[in-house]
């Protein structure tokens, strides 16, 4: 039952986009259209369950001065990996991707649960804590790129849906849906949607703590 939880909890109840407000950044630069979104989700989640099986399996012997230098090591070697297997197999979705699959390291998601829960817990826990975050990660990503590409290409996944021309319509391309600002208010929206929803996500103003105090 536990190990449910640690699968779950972080695709709605603690996702790390919505809820704790991590990796914005790669959202909003790689949410033109779904298959850059996919690949970056898949990527995102073998990354973090590497890093965390690996620092949950070596949390006994790393000296903790200098676990922040092993635990971006370990990271960064699994970057590397995911880098060269996508300029491998998918070269044109990794040129779409650019430098946001090299800046995965620096992606606040995979350090802080290798620093918040992989260095106390066991390696089967870990990583099923990332494979969690990915696909709570993941679903976001999609979910961001699947309503910009509809409403901007009135395409999904590359196939035309909405209007498409062999049918003798015209969509009407939406340039500002191929902007990133676009991606940042569709997760505004998301978040807003979510916590209308799951209103224990909703942050309470501290002054509201600080009026009702005797």
């Amino acid at each position: 039952m536990r190990h449910r939880h640690i699968l779950t909890d972080p695709i709605v109840d603690n996702n790390p986009v919505t809820v704790q407000i991590l990796g914005v950044c790669s959202a909003l630069a790689v949410t033109r259209t779904v298959w850059p979104a996919l690949v970056m989700a898949i990527a995102v989640t073998a990354v973090l369950m590497f890093s965390n099986g690996a620092v949950s399996l070596l949390r006994n012997v790393i000296p903790r001065n200098v676990r922040l230098i092993l635990e971006m090591t370990l990271i960064a070697s699994a970057v590397i990996v995911a880098d060269e297997a996508l300029k491998a197999y998918t070269p044109e979705i990794s040129a779409t991707l650019s430098v946001f699959v090299g800046l995965i390291i620096t992606n606040c998601i995979v350090l802080g649960r290798a620093e918040t829960f992989a260095l106390n817990n066991s390696v089967v826990a870990s990583l099923l804590d990332g494979l969690g975050n990915g696909l709570g990660y993941g679903a976001l990503l999609i979910a961001v790129a699947a309503v910009r590409e509809l409403l901007g290409s009135g395409s999904l996944l590359d196939q035309h849906l909405l209007a498409s021309p062999d049918e003798g319509g015209v969509w009407l391309t939406n340039q500002f849906m191929a902007l990133p600002a676009s991606a940042f208010f569709i997760i505004g929206l998301l978040i807003w949607a979510l916590r209308s929803w799951r209103t224990q996500q909703i942050e309470l103003p501290a002054y509201r703590e600080v009026r009702h105090k005797p």
